[in-house]
């Protein structure tokens, strides 16, 4: 059956199609017009069953026992992915595309989803997650330039019910390969909004009546811990999560209406920046609905 859908084994490494995927499999994220590059079984079934459009499949020789399972995922989706688009090549050209040190032999292109700005307040509705009626919670990233700490952050966003996320200029891409991972599949789901100017970022959220939390992994600040400790995260808020060595920047911390630290004892100054971002959305969580 496998081999009436799929097209002739591209053997050549300067295949348009294989220059596509090693671009995109190999970038730090999607230009606006580039297709959004996902490789492994489970984050192509997590992209069609998200309902992204699917631009092309590339299965390798080993990775073509997997090729079933992604078009019966594909069928179950409301976009589905054109036979003629799904593309084989050999194991040694996939690993030449392929970023992750042992490949499963399954990627995949798709368009980027365009969320605008009030996905991010509404969130994706999900039967049964409890969190539907919340008012906004949106986690951004402000100069978080790692991309599994980006990965991590959408991750536990998704988990702990939060209606999006945001990262601004100088933060990675949510989008690139190693946040996607990362994120298990929620940068998939979860509305995002990439590369946003901060002061253009303050002045929608401040137009949507949404409070601006200033949120600190360093721990023996004052000032910080007597203005935000007590705040309730129960209301339409927004956490900004900054660089773990520079922090927030001087905008974000003038304009926010509440500042947060988490305690840590003993002699660690901080925390990794997406461990701070799940304490802190745990937090809201826990606010929100007895979590």
């Amino acid at each position: 059956m496998v081999e009436h859908l799929t097209a002739d084994v591209i053997t050549s490494r300067d295949n348009k199609w294989l220059k596509t995927f090693r671009a995109v499999l190999r970038g730090v994220g999607p230009r606006e017009d580039d297709p959004l590059g996902v490789e492994g079984l489970k984050l192509v079934e997590d992209a069609l069953g998200s309902g992204l459009e699917a631009v092309a499949v590339l299965v390798s020789e080993s990775g073509e026992r997997e090729l079933e399972h992604i078009l019966r995922a594909a069928s179950e989706s409301e976009a589905g992915v054109s036979r003629s688009r799904v593309l084989r090549t050999t194991d040694k050209l996939f690993e030449s595309v392929a970023r992750t040190e042992t490949p499963q032999g399954v990627a995949a292109l798709f368009r980027q989803p365009a969320w605008e700005f009030d996905a991010i307040l509404r969130g994706i509705p999900m039967a049964g997650a409890g969190f539907d009626q919340s008012p906004p919670l949106i986690v951004v990233m402000t100069g978080v330039q790692d991309p599994g700490n980006i990965g991590t952050i959408v991750r536990s966003a998704e988990a702990f019910g939060a209606t999006g996320a945001v990262t601004t200029r100088g933060s990675a891409d949510p989008w690139s390969p190693k946040a996607l991972r990362a994120s298990a599949g929620s940068a998939l789901r979860l509305p995002l909004l990439r590369g946003l100017a901060v002061p253009v970022l303050l002045a929608q959220l401040r137009v949507a009546r949404v409070r601006i939390v200033a949120a600190s992994s360093h721990s023996g600040d004052p000032a910080i811990e007597q203005n935000g400790v007590d705040e309730s995260l129960r209301d339409s808020v927004a956490v900004f999560i900054g660089n773990e060595g520079a922090g927030l920047p001087s905008e974000v911390e003038h304009a926010a209406d509440a500042r947060m630290t988490i305690p840590i004892a003993g002699a660690v100054e901080s925390l990794n920046a997406g461990i701070a971002a799940s304490i802190v959305l745990y937090e809201a969580a826990r606010q929100r609905k007895g979590f």
